[in-house]
């Protein structure tokens, strides 16, 4: 994420820290709601309009440099060898998980087969790797990023691929609340472009609403699978029928 995409973020979370919605701001600068969401989404701000903007949730520009600053010094992936270790340890991997969904010590404790003393192994390690930091009364504070990541094609993303793909599309979903879509067909490159800018978009979504959650009891949060793909691609019983000069 560059600079100018991580200090707009920033800035958005200031905003809902301080439960500031799009339509308070409009309110606030005299445009319309629509205006503003444009202008969060292109990232075109006066230095006018951000000092105003702060002004209504009771920053001032330094607050926001504080926080920006804060988030930047937050790791945005593991190494290929800390995602190795993860993969290996599936125990450390589940802490990693519980802990990256902002789960209390006590609350993976009652959770799952961990001893005292094993649950705070494993998040020392995890504070090692500096994914997390450990505080008084084992208190967890993440140091990962928003925009984290598993590594592209790395070792939690293909022990996905091999693993737990097939595990999690077995199912009919047909439950209330599960939804399989499957859709093929030819787009203009345009098309397709747009498909992608809308794609990037919902998993941004999927984030915010995950950050949403933070605050509300695990009791009331659900775990959910959310799998989207989008490539040039023709089933192999379809191109395996091309003569040679069509590929």
């Amino acid at each position: 994420m560059d600079n100018t995409r991580a200090a707009l973020e920033t800035l958005k979370r200031a905003l809902k820290l301080n439960s500031v919605t799009y339509a308070d701001v409009a309110v606030h600068l005299g445009m319309s709601e629509a205006s503003v969401k444009k202008m969060f989404s292109t990232g075109h701000f006066t230095l006018r309009r951000i000092d105003m903007i702060c002004d209504m949730i009771g920053m001032d520009f330094i607050d926001l440099v504080r926080l920006f600053d804060q988030q930047r010094h937050r790791i945005s992936s593991l190494t290929i060898e800390q995602e190795k270790e993860l993969v290996a340890d599936k125990r450390l991997f589940l802490v990693a998980v519980c802990a990256r969904n902002h789960w209390c010590f006590d609350e993976i404790l009652a959770a799952f087969t961990f001893t005292r003393a094993e649950l705070f192994r494993y998040l020392a390690r995890l504070e090692e790797l500096k994914l997390l930091e450990l505080h008084p009364n084992n208190r967890i504070k993440l140091r990962v990023a928003e925009d984290f990541r598993w590594l592209p094609r790395g070792p939690i993303e293909v022990y996905f691929m091999r693993h737990l793909l097939g595990e999690f599309l077995d199912a009919e979903f047909d439950q209330d609340k599960e939804m399989r879509l499957y859709l093929h067909g030819q787009l203009t490159t345009a098309g397709r472009e747009t498909l992608l800018r809308r794609l990037h978009g919902l998993a941004h979504e999927f984030a915010e609403l995950r950050k949403e959650g933070e605050t509300v009891s695990i009791r009331e949060r659900h775990n959910v699978g959310l799998f989207l793909a989008l490539r040039d691609w023709e089933p192999l019983i379809f191109s395996r029928q091309r003569k040679q000069d069509t590929i």
